[in-house]
């Protein structure tokens, strides 16, 4: 079998496909329509991040079986197309944990000595002593945003410094943060609290523009902030004000909305340290996750093993058939689940009902997992590492299998606790293969979960629906799909828009101003 190597690799990595018995080409710096002209004679593909595996280029990979990324994103992965032609979408997740960590403490230290402008400074002939006057790290508050494994390696290493660690993470548990010897806090009290501020999220629609005008209102004046995370959590341009006019004290930023980044108005500020996105630029994690990716290629094509797959679980073929539709059900469902629970998740349970009970759950529970973890963290959860993840947050993940569905032939469903509430979940499939969601708490549906949603809860009174689509056509949006449920006549009610293209916060905020809106939420799947 034939693998590509399209991007730069560590040898090593190179050195195990070709032991593995796999006939091994590197061609980097392809363009596209030169990846697309040969792709079709490989079987296996090695990427990192230069290589944009598009629909069309899948499309001409006739004979592709598994793509790798050595490294965790796979924001350059048609996911979807990849997993519709069968083919295996694998990354390394882990392998730049700490290299990452590690990045956003030097940017951390050097942020508070103003390190690259003294140097600066000094490379020019001068001797600016009191010009670069910086600031301690002892006893200040660093303030994490998402507590994954970065955020928890960098939460670590700040309480090494003596730092005041506090830390959002809308899905972490009380008892896994105090184990972490972390204060909880809400995202409000971490903004005024922080002297420094470090983000370690995935960029999400929750997250795009997080830190905003509005939010840094919210801090400390004086505030640093350090994004080693995604491009598009902070938005540029109301930084460079904030920055400009002193509210912000500096920024260190690995990472931009645009990269390389076109306009350099924010980079060239005195008070901003940058980096272009070395944030696992490190020999031991490059040549970490080259080793990784090869190991797990060579173990597919080799051996029909199944390692970090982001789209398939480690199932025996003859069950992907039947077991196919239920793992994309699950996996829709926890997505769902995940983007609407809110609250520090301590325990799921997982119902099978009817004839879904029957096979074997102990996959379709992983996928499930998946879904719900994947919103929180993004690229760092595949099928191998959900259950492990799981546990890590302390999520107790129980199973129920029941022979009566109700008036389905099967029924899944998620049952999810935090130590306040607890929230429910249903899906069934239509036509044996089409994942729908049937159920949210008390309030009976009908969703097709693809596609950018709108989750919208309000007072069962006559205009709310009328006035939303005059809110779409007015603002050329256009509703694809639209779903309703109420508990009772004039009580609350539940309306799902399925939309073509994104909304804006401010589109948000017209919404939620309208006449008995109760709440409004952006979901993505």
């Amino acid at each position: 079998m034939k693998v590509l190597v399209s991007d730069k690799i560590s040898d090593k990595g190179v050195e195990i496909l070709k032991k593995a018995g796999l006939d091994v080409d590197v061609k980097t710096g392809m363009k596209p329509e030169e990846l697309k002209a040969c792709i079709g004679e490989y079987h296996g593909l090695v990427i990192r991040s230069a290589t944009r595996v598009t629909a069309d280029i899948i499309e001409a990979a006739k004979n592709l079986k598994v793509i790798g990324r050595a490294g965790s994103g796979l924001d350059n992965v048609d996911k979807a197309v990849a997993s519709k032609k069968g083919i295996v979408v694998m990354n390394t997740p882990g392998g730049n944990t700490i290299t990452t960590a590690e990045h956003t403490i030097a940017l951390l230290f050097s942020l508070a000595r103003m390190v690259p402008q003294a140097t600066a400074s000094m490379k020019t002939g001068k001797w600016e002593k009191k010009r670069f006057m910086g600031v301690e790290l002892f006893n200040k508050t660093l303030g994490i945003i998402g507590l994954g494994s970065i955020g928890n390696q960098v939460a670590k290493k700040a309480q090494g410094l003596e730092m005041v660690v506090v830390a959002y993470d809308p899905f972490l548990s009380d008892d896994r943060a105090k184990a972490l010897g972390v204060e909880k806090v809400p995202l409000d009290e971490l903004f005024s609290r922080s002297d420094f501020i470090t983000i370690h999220t995935p960029l999400t629609p929750e997250t795009r523009n997080l830190i905003n005008s509005e939010t840094i209102r919210k801090m400390k004046n004086g505030v640093r902030i350090i994004n080693c995370a995604r491009g598009g959590i902070i938005n540029e341009k109301d930084l460079y004000e904030a920055l400009k006019s002193g509210r912000v004290a500096g920024a260190a930023l690995d990472v931009f909305e645009k990269e390389p980044p076109e306009d350099f108005s924010l980079i060239g500020l005195d008070n901003v340290i940058c980096t272009p996105h070395l944030g696992a630029a490190t020999e031991e994690a490059q040549e970490n996750v080259a080793i990784a990716v090869a190991e797990q290629i060579a173990d597919y094509l080799v051996r029909g093993t199944i390692r970090n797959a982001v789209n398939f679980p480690s199932i025996p073929a003859d069950q992907v058939a039947r077991l196919q539709p239920y793992l994309n059900l699950a996996e829709k469902l926890g997505s769902f689940a995940a983007q609407v629970f809110e609250g520090g998740i301590t325990e799921v349970t997982i119902e099978y009902m009817g004839d879904v009970s029957e096979l074997n759950t102990a996959p379709v529970t992983i996928a499930a997992l998946k879904g719900l973890l994947t919103p929180i963290l993004e690229e760092t959860v595949n099928f191998v590492n959900a259950p492990f993840i799981a546990k890590e947050r302390g999520i107790e993940v129980k199973e129920t299998k029941s022979a009566w569905a109700g008036d389905y032939q099967s029924m899944l469903a998620l049952r999810i606790k935090a130590k306040d509430k607890e929230r429910y979940f249903a899906g069934t499939l239509f036509s044996k293969k089409d994942p729908r969601i049937v159920q949210i708490d008390n309030f009976a549906v009908e969703i097709v979960p693809e596609g950018i949603m709108l989750l919208i809860y309000n007072v069962d009174k006559p205009g709310v629906i009328g006035n939303l689509g005059s809110f779409f056509g007015k603002n050329n949006i256009n509703i694809a799909r639209m779903h309703f449920g109420r508990e009772s006549v004039g009580g609350t009610a539940i309306s799902v828009i399925s939309i073509d293209s994104p909304v804006t916060s401010r589109h948000l905020d017209e919404i939620r101003k309208m006449p008995n809106i109760l709440s409004v939420k952006v979901l993505n799947l």
